[in-house]
């Protein structure tokens, strides 16, 4: 019997390996199949989907594919062999993705429209790909055709530039891929030194960031922007970690997590916490500030720089709004609005509750991305004077930073499966139990078919519900635990 945390044996890391290897191989052919291909239909219903051509064989080789995938990947969840292992393995199950269609969903296409507004002298923060003439405007979802942009101008000029190298369509998303691919060759270069930081095993910190049936499928095959927001995040936070309150190094960081928050704003609730892992000193306001000050520098800096070089300014703040155009299930807060709105209707009310509990969850964001800081903060100082100064800084700023990015997915007005990847590498580097975390992940993966349907459009009433009564067991569970300081009627022994 394999103890806990010890590599596993040969034959299971094989067997891993290859079944995953092949879970891929049937996804890339489900991708050919039946993937969001430029001309294919746009998908609408797991119905419609079996009724195409290939539509069973592309729905048996989906599910059996993401079966063995997820399968592989959670066998090993207490890590693989060794660190060169899990690079190897992560890099095989990728390639038959890096070669397949468009995984997952069609936002690749929205990304080469707005590249293409761009590129052609329009602002895709004012004007949305259907009015700007994209040629392209077919394969885009009809929910996007119409808003605005809702990423940085560092994430618009990538795509423009992909536009410009890819020439058509198939081209462009080649060079999007490439581009979605470098972000997470930029993440792999960081973990090592972020797991050696942190104090975990690299090679479970590796395998549980990369090997994750969602990188694959969302991030390779669907060129998700979400790659190069990570790549950037991670290389922010080696540097914080591995120079310590070095003016430039913070200045440097700063930059890349202003360049991460330019792709995706989402990084924003990271920074925070990368100020407390750059702090070698005792933990004192002043200090704080010192370095809270000089990475604001740089996160600014980046900013400011890039929204003027693009021509772009800040006009793509405003089109963060329209991220939550679309309403499912697996965003909690929407799901409780659902559940309000139903039972309004049972008595004949309209309630509309949906953005009224949106808007009470960014606040409720708010306070506990605020408590989450504070936590982190005061148990740096609490830690000072026993490890010494910084000792206990990464692992706890890193944590601190992956609950703010769960915290952000949960009470978000919108999640798509991919958003699970934003906290799953800083999870991998400071979690010390994995299943309350890779299991969710696990599931999502099996949220969107491979046209793109996502499979909460389709399940609106049953899935708000059940999201409504675990959020309710969770609540329940969490408020019933004892703390820490009160006493336990345990029976004698």
């Amino acid at each position: 019997m394999t103890a806990p945390g010890a590599p596993p044996g040969p034959s299971v890391a094989r067997a891993a390996r290859y079944g995953g290897l092949a879970g891929a191989v049937l996804l890339a052919v489900a991708g050919y199949l039946g993937g969001a291909l430029p001309h294919a239909p746009l998908g609408g219903s797991p119905a419609s989907t079996w009724r195409a051509p290939d539509g069973p064989a592309t729905l048996t080789c989906w599910l059996i594919g993401t079966a063995l995938l997820v399968g592989a990947w959670w066998s090993l969840r207490g890590g693989p062999p060794s660190t060169r292992w899990a690079y190897v393995t992560a890099g095989l199950w990728a390639l038959p993705l890096l070669v397949a269609p468009p995984l997952g969903s069609r936002d690749v296409y929205s990304y080469a429209c707005q590249g293409w507004t761009y590129a052609h002298g329009v602002d895709p923060y004012t004007v949305g790909v259907a009015a700007a003439g994209c040629p392209w405007l077919d394969t885009v979802a009809p929910i996007w055709r119409d808003t605005p942009a809702p990423y940085g101008p560092v994430f618009v000029l990538l795509a423009a530039l992909a536009v410009a190298l890819g020439g058509g369509i198939t081209g462009t998303i080649v060079a999007l891929r490439v581009i979605a691919v470098a972000g997470l060759l930029l993440a792999a270069l960081c973990l090592p030194g972020l797991a050696r930081a942190a104090g975990v095993p690299t090679r479970r910190a590796a395998w549980l960031a990369l090997a994750g049936p969602l990188v694959g499928v969302h991030l390779v095959a669907g060129a998700h922007n979400d790659a190069v927001m990570l790549g950037l995040l991670l290389s922010g936070l080696l540097i914080v970690i591995r120079r310590p309150g070095r003016p430039a190094a913070l200045l440097l960081a700063g930059a890349l997590l202003g360049l991460a928050v330019t792709v995706k704003a989402s990084a924003v609730v990271v920074v925070p916490f990368a100020v407390l892992a750059g702090m070698p000193d005792r933990y004192t306001v002043r200090a704080l500030l010192r370095h809270c000050g000089w990475l604001a520098g740089g996160l600014l800096a980046a900013l400011l720089v890039t929204s003027a070089t693009s021509g772009l300014g800040f006009g793509w703040v405003s089109g963060l709004t329209h991220s939550g155009d679309s309403e499912q299930w697996t965003s909690p807060p929407t799901a409780v609005g659902f559940v309000v709105d139903y039972a309004g209707a049972l008595v004949g009310r309209d309630p509309q509750a949906v953005p009224v509990v949106r808007a009470v969850a960014l606040l409720l964001l708010v306070g506990v991305l605020l408590a989450l800081w504070w936590r982190a903060w005061q148990t740096l100082r609490e830690l000072n004077g026993v490890a010494g100064p910084g000792a206990s800084a990464p692992r706890v700023a890193l944590h601190g930073a992956a609950l703010a990015l769960v915290a952000t997915i949960v009470l978000s007005p919108v999640f798509h499966p991919w958003y699970a990847t934003w906290p799953l590498a800083m999870l991998a580097l400071t979690a010390a139990r994995t299943t309350w975390f890779v299991l969710p992940t696990a599931a999502a993966a099996f949220l969107a078919l491979p046209d793109g349907t996502n499979l909460a459009r389709v399940t609106k009433a049953p899935g708000a519900l059940a999201m409504t009564a675990l959020l309710l067991t969770v609540l329940v569970r969490t408020l019933r635990r004892p703390s820490p300081t009160t006493p336990r009627n345990d029976p004698p022994r």
